[in-house]
């Protein structure tokens, strides 16, 4: 079982920072990917960034420039900082990653959820 906990959404004012994190625990082995989403009521989740166990990164346009990903392999653990943030960024951040079991099996989990609200 993998279980992964998001925490560090709030409320901010325009132009404000905020970091999210996502702890993965349980029976892990590796993670392969850890992925930040976000969604808001009536949209579909889409992908704000990403980042392997090799530190490669991708972004989505709209965060390009203002948020950063970041993760610790020691940890299980990784970062969304995000800067410059904007009325629009209000959403439900996810996290989400796929790994490997202890028992070397695959696994793919998603977080509960942080909401970011950004007041303009």
């Amino acid at each position: 079982q993998v279980q992964l906990v998001e925490s560090g959404g709030g409320l901010v004012q325009a132009g404000g920072s905020l970091r999210l994190s996502c702890a993965a625990s349980g029976s892990i082995f590796s993670i392969d990917v850890m992925t930040w989403y976000r969604q808001t009521p009536g949209k579909q989740r889409e992908l704000v960034a990403s980042i392997t166990s090799g530190d490669v990164t991708r972004y989505a346009d709209s965060a390009k420039g203002r948020f950063t990903i970041s993760r610790d392999n020691t940890k299980n653990t990784a970062w969304l900082q995000m800067n410059s943030l904007k009325p629009e960024d209000t959403a439900v951040y996810y996290c989400y990653a796929m790994g490997r079991t202890s028992g070397y099996n695959r696994f793919s989990e998603w977080g509960q959820g942080t909401q970011v609200t950004v007041s303009s």
